[in-house]
């Protein structure tokens, strides 16, 4: 079934390309230029996921997203600018499921929701009505994750991750003192054929250590072995 993904942004230029780029892979797409106008259709004609500009003018992605979310559930991935930790932050508190800073890649963009879709999907009852085996909650020390929902806690803690830095943890917790090299995160993470570089996922987990430590001053789970990759400790 073909998936449905609304764009809102204020750049015409992003709404024009992105919709082009995803319709050629497959997508149905429908655009909105702010997010005032998006709203009532994304509440009364929900799409499979929705990409979302931070900065718009009559009504921002923020305000958007929070309006949204006492409606509506759908997957929601965030456009902000390199300088809007703050506002990612305050995103994905909000129930924002990523985001990617301006400007970007295109492929990344259609990778980014590829995974989101599927973890989605694998959250949903099958078709013939049954509901399929969930996925098994995964419990490394004082880490618990749970696939399903997209819910991490350290010692009891929630801890907000993205689509992809979820994937990265879930890869290295999932076996505890196993290096994982840099490819094999980011293969763990993309899914899809498309190239990142080491900095890309070097990236990623130091906001990953940054979010834990936010929680646990001392947190030390995830070590460097320079010129190797990562692992996972749980003792």
């Amino acid at each position: 079934m073909t998936a449905t993904i609304a764009l809102v942004d204020d750049d015409r230029n992003i709404l024009t390309s992105v919709s082009i780029a995803l319709q050629t892979e497959g997508f149905l797409t429908r655009v909105y230029s702010d997010g005032e106008s998006a709203l009532k259709a994304l509440i009364e004609n929900p799409p499979d996921l929705a990409v979302l500009d931070i900065k718009m003018p009559k009504m921002d992605g923020l305000e958007l997203l929070r309006r949204l979310r006492e409606k509506s559930a759908i997957p929601v991935i965030f456009l902000t600018s390199k300088d809007d930790e703050l506002d990612e932050a305050l995103g994905l508190a909000m129930g924002a499921d990523d985001y990617i800073a301006k400007p970007f890649s295109q492929r990344l963009l259609i990778a980014r929701i590829r995974a989101i879709l599927r973890r989605t999907e694998a959250s949903q009852p099958s078709s013939e009505g049954d509901p399929q085996e969930p996925a098994e909650i995964l419990e490394r020390g004082r880490l618990t994750m749970d696939p399903a929902r997209h819910r991490v806690t350290w010692g009891g803690t929630n801890v907000t991750l993205t689509v992809t830095e979820f994937l990265i943890l879930e890869t290295l917790a999932q076996r505890p003192g196993i290096v994982k090299t840099r490819n094999q995160l980011m293969d763990a993470a993309y899914q899809d054929d498309i190239y990142v570089d080491d900095r890309t996922i070097d990236s990623h987990i130091k906001r990953v250590r940054r979010k834990f430590r936010q929680v646990d001053s001392d947190f030390d789970a995830i070590e460097t072995l320079y010129g190797a990759g990562y692992r996972f400790s749980d003792e």
